[in-house]
This record gives C-alpha cells, structure tokens and sequence, in this order.
C-alpha cells in the first residue's frame, strides 16, 4: 500500500493500543470491570492530552455477551460466539462510550475482518475512517467483526488485528496491554527467578518459546500471540511494548520509552507492505511445498516466482490462493505465498519449466531469524 500524506503535528505520536479480554473483566469472569476499563479509558486521555493519537483495539465482546445473556462458560460453536460477540459489542461500547464522554471525548466503532487489509480498496477506506476520526477528535475503538466473519479466514485474536491496525495507520508504537508486566524468562509461577526482558531487538524462536502458549479460559491470545503481533509491527517499522495493563501510567510511560516499563520490540529498518505482512504473518499455512537447493538460491538471490521445476514434493490439502511454505533442502521453512495451484495440481506440475507454482507477487521471503 502506498503512504499517505502525514497529517500529525510535530513531536506527537501515533499509538495504536491493545487491550484483552482478561485485562478488561473480572477474573475468569466475563463480566465487564468497568473500574479497570476507567483507568485505561483515563490513561488513553492522559496521553491524548500531550498530543499523541491514539487508537483502541480491544477485545472482550464475546465476554459481555455472555454476560449479557447469563452464560458461565465460553460456547464452542463459531455460530454461537458470533451472536455472543453480536450483543456483547453493544455493551462494551456502552461502557467505553460512558467512560470516554466522562473525560471529555467521544469514542467511534470500527469493525474489521480480513477482506480490509488485503483488498486494497477496502485497506485504503478502512484507513480513511480511522484518520477521520482521529481528526474530529474521536478515539476510534477497533475489533473484529465477528458476528459476520467467515470461520476460515478471520484473524483469530486480536493481538494480530491491532499489528495490522499500526501498518494501516502508520503508527509509531503499538502497546500491548495484558496482565504481566512484559515477556519474562520464565513463568515465574515455577521459577522464582524470572525477571523481565527490557528489550528486543529481534523476535527469534528463543523468544518465542519463552512466550509459550498459554491464554485465560476467556480470551483466545497469551503471551505467545503478542509476541506474533510485535514481529508483525517490527516488520510494519513499528515499536511494540508488551506492558501490564494495570500498571499506573502505564501509556505515558511506553510513549516516552520510561525503563522497565515492560518489554520493547524494536522496529526493523527493513519492511514489508500490507499484502506481503498478511501473506507472510496473518494467514495459516495449508501445506507445504518443497524445492531444491537451485530453486532456493535463485528465489533468495533474484526473488522471482517459484516454478514448478524447482519442486521435489508436496504436502497438505490446499486449493489456488491458499497460503503455503516452501520449504528448503534442509526441511526450514525459507518463504511462504499463496500457491497458484491446487494440491493435486502441484503435484502432476513437479519438475514443469512453465508452470508457476507461485507468483513473484504472492511470495515473501521469510525474515532470517524465523526460518
């Protein structure tokens, strides 16, 4: 996607923030905390007054519908989380709507689903109404549109919404806010020695495996996916802090970068745009293609598409423009793309000069450090 003019004054920021379901309701409740939704509300305006420009992303829809409606535990079915979100999303806008109004500012309700940020006209209107409402001074507050997302292609949690939601709207630092104080070496409920890790430079499968996967019984992302959502934003050129939600000033002080404020993914010089992100980092691999070592140099060295003569196997069960990997003669995940062809297709084409099993356009070279 092309830049657009940039319209912030000098010195101010753009601050896109993330808060969870387990940060905003009771514990392994699904009723609302509006206490804790105030003190978010009140550090979103602390830094509104300096200037800064701020969007929300945050969860807990489903949470307020099934509080809404009685219900003790989260249902399994797609059908049945999508009318929860549907009657939640009300009252979770009622709650903001009050807290916001309340310290002087209205708020706005933006739903997302994946079509906006790979479709490029839907990406440049999606963007369009976030800036506008920043520029009446509105707080635009984003979720997923989970009453009509399809289950195949939703984004799944919405740590990786708001790491898009920073590209779209060419943040300067994405804050992730959750109930630890930042990635720890540990989990520090078996390792009394944990401590906090300051700084990132690189999100690597170290990191990553310190992230664990662990979540709440009430929201769907953990540690491991806000460590996903800052890789996305590195590659975006956008900072990410993962900082405790109940932390006193715990905006202003990731905006000014205050020591220990929790853990701070620094952004990459090198980046990649809107569709190539989504290709690379947002859609889940249906299978696997495996090349040679030739075709490997020749995509790592000159970029191109991936010709079917370089295969030597196919895996998995996928349909034309279903993400894939492509794997390496050392069995690493080197690149992923949307394949240009089906299974069987790929599978009858191994060793053809003249097919292309992926398009130069629909291919991503995988950052070094995750391959």
């Amino acid at each position: 996607m092309n830049d657009v003019a940039d319209t912030k004054a000098a010195g101010t920021k753009t601050i896109v923030v993330k808060v969870g379901t387990s940060s905003i309701t009771h514990d392994d409740s699904p009723l609302l905390d509006e206490e804790s939704i105030t003190k978010l509300c009140a550090d979103i305006a602390e830094i509104r007054a300096l200037g800064h420009r701020v969007v929300l992303v945050s969860s807990a829809a489903i949470a307020a519908g099934m509080a809404k409606l009685n219900l003790a535990e989260r249902p399994r079915d797609f059908e049945s989380l999508q009318a929860l979100s549907a009657v939640g999303q009300i009252e979770l806008m009622r709650v903001y709507d009050k807290q916001c109004r309340a310290l002087g500012f209205d708020c706005g309700q933006v739903l997302l689903a994946p079509p906006d940020f790979f479709d490029r006209a839907r990406y440049l209107r999606a963007r369009s109404c976030i800036e506008s409402l920043m520029a009446f001074g509105v707080l635009p507050i984003v979720n997923e549109n989970d009453a009509v997302a399809d289950d195949a292609i939703r984004f799944g949690d919405n740590d990786r919404i708001a790491a898009l939601v920073a590209h779209l709207v060419h943040a300067d630092l994405l804050v992730l806010l959750t109930d630890t104080q930042g990635l720890l070496t540990a989990d520090p409920r078996v390792d009394e020695h944990a401590s906090l890790i300051e700084e990132i430079r690189s999100v690597d499968r170290e990191f990553e495996a310190m992230a664990g996967s662990a979540a709440s019984t009430m929201s769907q992302g953990g540690m491991a996916s806000k460590l996903s959502a800052a890789k996305i934003a590195s590659w975006s050129g956008v900072e990410t802090v993962i900082a405790a939600a109940h932390r006193p000033n715990v905006l202003l002080d990731a905006a000014t970068e205050t020591t220990g404020v929790g853990t701070l993914v620094r952004a990459r010089a090198e980046r990649l745009n809107a569709r190539k992100l989504w290709i690379a980092f947002a859609l889940p691999s249906q299978g696997e293609l495996r090349v040679d070592a030739g075709a490997q140099r020749a995509l790592l060295d000159h970029g191109g598409s991936l010709l079917a003569v370089g295969l030597t196997s196919v895996t998995g069960s996928f349909l034309a423009g279903d993400a894939i990997d492509v794997i390496g003669p050392d069995g690493v995940a080197f690149a992923k793309g949307l394949a240009g062809l089906s299974t069987e297709e790929a599978v009858a084409a191994i060793g053809e000069r003249a097919i292309e099993a992926v398009h130069r356009d629909d291919f991503v070279l995988l950052p070094a450090a995750h391959r």
